[in-house]
């Protein structure tokens, strides 16, 4: 019998019993469930358990906060009692999506294909910051960089931004890769379908309003049919519609070519029909579609920015906890690939922030030695961008921590929106957020910071103590 064994007796019967487990998985520090009804868990008896720090449910899939080098021992012991068998994160994923509705299928769908090319842009992101304060302006000398002052530093600023640059050049191949395998084809035939999308015989889309100008778009002509030659670097759209195109291409070929002759005709085949169809229709009508959306948004800022920043910036604790928050990773993207930065990230990292400020608030307002235990760590990693424990395991469950959180992330939002504040990367969504700033709207960003770790903490004692005061 395991150290764990009588609390994985309490989590399973908390959670409605063996009988209500479809399947389960876990991940570096959660038991991930697929439930046959999630209201059959009892959340109080859960959360009271020691090694519980927090459990959420979040698109379909139930999640029970254990933590890191605990959780695998635990899953253990689970398999164990209830002989439920092992499951991939994939089955316990395709079992939870039966339960969703198509909104939350789309949005899980989103979900599942930026969530794996994540760490590449965060990974840009952060080096395209180290380039920025080598290159910066004003950041270690007036009106002068540091490679201007030291030019023997220049050539390593300029392989850095090459490295940082590649995955936003070639931003369409990574999104090809991952919407196939989402939507069920080659993967690789997705990621030349992208890379194809970007090849450097194309006009590059962000020369593409010139071009317009100048009447010097190139065009192939096909039979007397006109294609512009255009590239969609940067843009989300086009890849994500030509990808499930792809899959739908190829898996129809699949069925229906012997496969003796399926490595010389369904992958060329595929990629020619959808190449046309690609560079004919679905690039220049998705191109359009972004880029009014892009520009429609960007009108709203721009007409109320007070009101977006204070909407996005406290609503956004709000979407991370509908799973909805995914949805605007690709809005991110589309507008740093349109416009060059995107002022919708930066409240994502003050949201974080607020949400870590508030839990932290929490160790100092209860007595109780687990929660302080909770309440710290989680507090952590939300300020290094993972809010999920410090959000579900304590902010959520007592809620005037979490409400807390969301009124420091609204005034913080209207303030560094009011003042044009905007990321050229998505970076890590808490304190090193500061790294994917446009350096010049640092000082107002740091403010902005300053406001979600302040307004936070002090509301939730404020609520806490008087809450004590009335228990007396």
């Amino acid at each position: 019998m395991s150290q764990y064994s009588k609390q994985v007796q309490d989590i399973v019967s908390a959670i409605g019993g063996r009988e209500n487990i479809v399947a389960a998985t876990h991940c570096v520090t959660r038991l991930r469930f697929a439930l046959k009804d999630e209201n059959e868990v009892n959340k109080e008896v859960l959360e009271s358990i020691d090694l519980v720090k927090g459990s959420f449910s979040t698109n379909g899939q139930f999640q029970v906060v254990v933590g890191q080098g605990t959780v695998d021992k635990v899953y253990n012991e689970l398999v164990e009692q209830t002989g439920i068998g092992r499951s991939s994160k994939q089955d316990v994923k395709n079992e939870t999506e039966k339960n969703l509705n198509p909104l939350q299928r789309a949005v899980k769908a989103l979900a599942d294909i930026f969530i794996p090319i994540l760490p590449a842009i965060v990974t840009a992101g952060l080096l395209m910051g180290i380039n920025n304060i080598l290159t910066g302006p004003g950041i270690f000398f007036d009106n002068q960089s540091l490679v201007e002052v030291y030019p023997q530093w220049k050539d390593f600023a300029g392989i850095i931004n090459l490295i940082a640059n590649t995955a936003f050049v070639f931003l369409p191949g990574l999104i090809g890769w991952s919407a196939a395998k989402k939507f069920g084809g080659s993967e690789l035939l997705g990621m030349v379908l992208g890379l194809m999308l970007v090849h450097p015989d194309l006009l590059n889309a962000w020369a593409y309003s010139s071009a317009v100008q100048d009447n010097g778009v190139p065009i192939w002509n096909i039979f007397g049919l006109e294609i512009q030659k255009i590239g969609y670097q940067g843009q989300v759209l086009p890849i994500l519609i030509a990808s499930w195109v792809l899959v739908k291409i190829e898996l129809f070929l699949r069925k229906r070519i012997p496969d003796s002759l399926q490595l010389l005709l369904v992958a060329p085949l595929a990629l020619l029909i959808t190449g046309f169809i690609s560079f004919l229709a679905i690039g220049p009508i998705t191109f359009v579609i972004a880029n009014a959306l892009t520009d429609g948004l960007v009108a709203i800022f721009d007409v109320v920015p007070a009101i977006g920043g204070l909407v996005y910036g406290g609503l956004y604790g709000v979407l991370v906890i509908t799973g909805m928050h995914h949805t605007f990773l690709a809005v991110d993207i589309q507008l740093i690939g349109s416009t060059g930065g995107t002022f919708l990230w930066p409240m994502l990292a003050l949201s974080n922030i607020a949400q870590g400020s508030a839990a932290l608030a929490m160790m100092f307002a209860t007595r109780d030695e687990k929660l302080k235990g909770l309440s710290f760590t989680s507090s952590v990693s939300a300020f290094l961008g993972i809010t999920e424990p410090a959000m579900f395991g304590v902010n959520l469950r007592y809620k005037y921590p979490f409400i807390a959180a969301i009124v420091g992330s609204a005034i913080a939002g209207l303030f560094i929106t009011i003042n044009q504040v905007q990321a050229f990367s998505i970076g890590v969504g808490g304190l090193p957020g500061f790294l994917s700033i446009f350096n010049e709207k640092w000082g107002v960003f740091f403010i902005g910071m300053a406001i979600v770790l302040i307004v936070p903490f002090v509301v939730t004692l404020l609520i806490a103590k008087t809450k004590k005061n009335k228990n007396k």
